[in-house]
């Protein structure tokens, strides 16, 4: 029940729906009321004129269903015996048509009202959905299947919105027909109506029985569906690999499976959903059967008071009875699924953040004096990935990381902009522990290029100049060419206008890279982070940025993960990481002459 006040809030303010459609459904009502009982007159015109009630005198307005009755009367009456009965006919059928369109436009006007209701809840948890998941560490993404995230942003939201929505017949449509036609059974018969009111709770509570097991099976739908389109992502995202190792069988075989899986349980879940409306009509018709048999069996008795065309009217009614019913029903089994969507939503929004903002965060605006690292520790989980790691990077100063794979030095770079917080120790920025700063000020001060250049599928243009408005065309000129980008871009069909494609991918992995590097050259940060920023390139390339690098660096703090060490040989320190801890620290003429790891990586590699 919590989910699903939860979810109606997402409609709030509610007075912008409720009132309306409830005045519409009340609306609507009378109009099928009027409809249904236009047919009893229509019926004795046609076939016993002569039996027609005479109403000679306009009655007097009340609020009743006798004073409507009696003025309907009275207008047939007159329209009967001035012109005919051919006239009178003509006069019933064109009410009908009058009320059956008004009940049309109210139909029209309360979906019109659901569609608001749908879409805005749709707008407004995806909009919660994108905004949290923007703001979530990064650890979460690396724990979390992409498919069950797309799923909830994509199924899941549609499930919610016409759950929601369609429960607006439960709260308010539907119950207002099931009382206002049950009423008109008992105005025209009490003993026949008594019937109704005891088969239909019989009903009622088997078709319920029947939807509880839903809920088991929209929570196994749901959670194939999530395996499915992660799937799908990897066979699109990981296509080269696939047909490299030649794995397409392999990957079809586990798409296949999980396929079949999400086919069974699907077939389970809507099997036991479709029953509940078939089971619905059978007990309608025995129910309509028994309503027929007792009014049969009162008619030879003489206790009916009801002639055939009221019966007819009498069995119309009990079917307006049943539709809403049904669709209670209908409705019960659908807000199952739609409140186990509604729980994959929310256990993504209640996620908590680990990266927490402090209640009066310090404002920052310029790096003046260093980055201190005060016994840093780190874990993924009860894995240590750092350990104990002190040392502090002076202003305008080029540190360099190196070590073997699995040291941990994306992960201390990592650090530093927060995208995750220390276990234990701090990282202090002039003096005061990171955590206390404004997180959007903080890395303001920091440009970051990345292993692999992550580009968006846009432009060049707005690849280059990502985050930042009111760019001038020059400037992001300038940082092209200072990245070794600008004459590639120029040669493109469009020049800076050309869209890249997903990921860039078409572009080369140099190519990618230079537009990654020319990006944090435009945002001209005091601090740049640089996590194997040339290893893309080719020989020339990496020489030619490399030296537009260098340049860039001067009068900057710069903090480099290098593999290709000759890249980081004018480092001001090189800090050797090793299985979570420094191992060494040091220029590269003082770390060669040691002898130590630093020294046999250099040897593993060539220098020119």
């Amino acid at each position: 029940m919590s989910t699903f006040k939860r979810l109606l809030a997402y409609a709030k303010p509610h007075r912008n729906y409720w009132p309306v459609y409830l005045l519409l459904s009340i609306l609507g009502l009378a109009f099928s009321l009027v409809n249904f009982a236009l047919f009893k007159p229509l019926l004795v015109v046609v076939f016993d004129p002569d039996t027609l009630r005479v109403v000679e005198s306009r009655p007097e307005f009340q609020m009743s269903l006798d004073y409507f009755n009696d003025i309907f009367q009275y207008y047939l009456s007159t329209v009967m015996s001035s012109y005919g009965v051919l006239r009178g006919l003509l006069f019933v059928c064109i009410m009908l048509v009058i009320f059956t369109f008004l009940a049309g436009v109210i139909k029209y006007l309360s979906q019109r009202v659901i569609v608001r209701v749908r879409v805005t809840i749709m707008q407004r948890i995806r909009e919660d959905l994108f905004r949290k998941i923007s703001s979530l560490h990064i650890g979460y993404f690396t724990d979390k299947r992409k498919g069950d995230i797309l799923s909830s942003i994509s199924n899941d939201v549609t499930e919610v919105q016409n759950s929601v929505a369609n429960s607006f017949h439960v709260i308010f449509r539907d119950p207002l027909q099931v009382l206002g036609f049950l009423a008109a059974l008992i105005y025209m018969s009490p003993k026949l109506t008594v019937i109704t009111l005891i088969t239909l709770p019989v009903s009622a509570f088997i078709i319920t029985r029947i939807t509880r097991s839903l809920r088991k099976g929209a929570i196994d739908t749901q959670m194939y569906i999530g395996r499915i389109l992660s799937q799908f992502e990897e066979a699109i995202s990981g296509s080269r690999i696939i047909k490299a190792f030649n794995a397409q069988k392999y990957v079809r075989r586990s798409f296949s499976e999980t396929n079949e899986a999400h086919k069974s349980s699907s077939k389970k879940m809507f099997y036991r959903q479709e029953m509940a409306s078939p089971f619905s009509e059978f007990m309608g018709i025995s129910i309509a059967v028994a309503i027929l048999f007792f009014a049969g069996f009162m008619h030879i008795s003489g206790q009916l008071g009801m002639d055939l065309p009221s019966l007819m009217i009498y069995i119309a009614f009990y079917w307006k009875v049943l539709e809403p019913a049904k669709s209670i029903s209908n409705t019960y089994a659908m807000i199952q699924r739609g409140l186990v969507s509604g729980e994959r939503i929310f256990a993504i929004l209640d996620e908590p953040v680990a990266i927490v903002k402090a209640e009066n965060p310090l404002r920052i605006h310029s790096f003046e004096k260093s980055i201190e690292f005060k016994e840093v520790s780190f874990k993924y989980g009860n894995e240590p990935v750092l350990k104990g790691i002190s040392f502090t990077i002076e202003k305008g100063k080029m540190v360099a990381l190196v070590g073997p794979s699995g040291a941990g030095k994306t992960t201390l770079v990592d650090l530093i902009p927060r995208y995750y917080d220390v276990t234990s120790g701090s990282i202090e920025l002039d003096g005061k522990d990171i955590r206390e700063y404004a997180p959007r000020d903080l890395i303001g001060l920091m440009g970051i290029v990345t292993q692999e250049a992550i580009l968006f599928n846009d432009t060049v243009f707005n690849n280059i100049t990502f985050g930042q408005e009111s760019v001038k065309r020059e400037d992001v000129f300038a940082a092209a060419k200072i990245a070794n980008a600008h004459d590639f871009i120029m040669q493109m069909e469009n020049g800076y206008e050309t869209n890249i494609g997903d990921r860039g991918g078409k572009l080369s992995g140099g190519q990618r890279q230079r537009i990654a590097i020319a990006r944090a050259v435009l945002k001209n940060p005091p601090i740049l982070i640089l996590d194997e920023a040339t290893s893309a390139l080719d020989t020339e390339s990496e020489r030619l940025v490399q030296e537009a690098l260098t340049n860039l660096m001067k009068n900057r703090t710069s903090i480099v993960i290098a593999h290709r060490l000759s890249t980081i040989q004018h480092a001001d320190e090189i800090i050797v990481l090793k299985d979570g801890e420094i191992a060494e620290t040091g220029d590269h003429n003082t770390l060669i002459k040691q002898k130590g790891l630093y020294s046999h990586l250099c040897k593993l590699q060539t220098f020119e």
